[in-house]
């Protein structure tokens, strides 16, 4: 047992998943829909103890390793109508369409709107991997509780990680400059890092129906100029669509071979920018449904 922030004392922090690594993918705001199978994994009480998230998939990680499905549904629904949030009035003052340093750095806090449990977090034996691309060398890095030691640490880079060029403005980290760890040659899915860490089973939990196809950048020239100081990352999003549908070919393989769980969702009805609440309500709502249908399937799965 370990005391939170709150004071109050938090549950058995053992991990009982060894064998399989959870892995979330990002989406933005389609991170409504699986927020709810954080919700779930947490409410039937499977604990893995390797999990890997890039962009909106590590504020899914965050959440999950904290133990906290109350915050993991807020940051994705209810967040979104803080006057903070961002729009085009953040956008055309530099801070984002979407307002990232207030988003991930100063809502954490005990007194602030998201308060996170960084405690729990750090308590809990689980590894983590968050997933960044590094502009200036073109490197795909990932992040581990080594490099998370404080609640600022973590949250500057779960920002990072989710920083959808343009949309929201790069992050310096020392000597090097980050942006949303889709770029990287995972496409988005960090398979890639829980092969490197030896894992040949994986739970994965999308944010794409089943038969989504990326199609190529729309507006390749325009990112060209807004990457002219790194044209590795420029480079990078000329191929994501290429590395994402790859990446869930093999994800795909490996369904058909038993090595993998899928969490796809029914049907999609939100988009990676979308603000209304009562849409993603509903989109939380449609992943609750579907993940407490699926969740005996996860335990035969997982062998629980």
């Amino acid at each position: 047992m370990v005391s939170g922030e709150d004071g109050n004392m938090a549950q058995d922090l053992t991990t009982t998943i060894d064998d399989v690594a959870l892995i979330f993918e990002g989406g933005g705001m389609r991170a409504a829909y699986t927020s709810a199978v954080v919700q779930t994994l947490l409410a039937e009480d499977l604990f893995f103890s390797w999990v890997a998230g890039i962009s909106a998939g590590s504020s899914n990680l965050a959440n999950y390793v904290s133990r906290d499905p109350k915050r993991a549904k807020e940051s994705f629904v209810e967040f979104a109508a803080d006057p903070n949030f961002g729009n085009w009035g953040t956008f055309l003052r530099g801070k984002g369409l979407f307002h990232a340093e207030y988003i991930y750095e100063r809502t954490s806090a005990p007194d602030q709107v998201l308060p996170f449990d960084f405690d729990t977090f750090t308590a809990n034996p689980a590894e983590v991997r968050i997933g960044a691309f590094e502009c200036d060398t073109g490197r795909a890095v990932y992040w581990g509780k080594n490099d998370l030691t404080t609640m600022p640490a973590l949250m500057k880079r779960v920002r990072a990680s989710s920083t959808m060029p343009m949309i929201m403005p790069k992050v310096s980290l020392g000597d090097h400059v980050y942006v949303d760890g889709a770029l990287g040659p995972s496409g988005g899915i960090a398979l890639d890092a829980a092969k490197a860490d030896g894992f040949t089973k994986f739970f994965v939990v999308l944010t794409q129906e089943r038969g989504y196809l990326k199609s190529p950048t729309a507006a390749p020239a325009l990112y060209r100029t807004y990457f002219r100081r790194y044209p590795a990352a420029a480079a990078a999003l000329d191929v994501r669509h290429l590395n994402y549908n790859r990446t869930r070919e093999e994800l795909f393989d490996l369904e058909s071979s038993g090595q993998a769980y899928l969490f796809i969702p029914e049907q999609m009805t939100v988009s990676n920018s979308t603000k209304d609440v009562p849409a993603l309500q509903c989109a939380f709502d449609a992943g609750l449904a579907q993940s407490v249908r699926e969740a005996p399937k996860w335990h035969e799965f997982l062998g629980r």
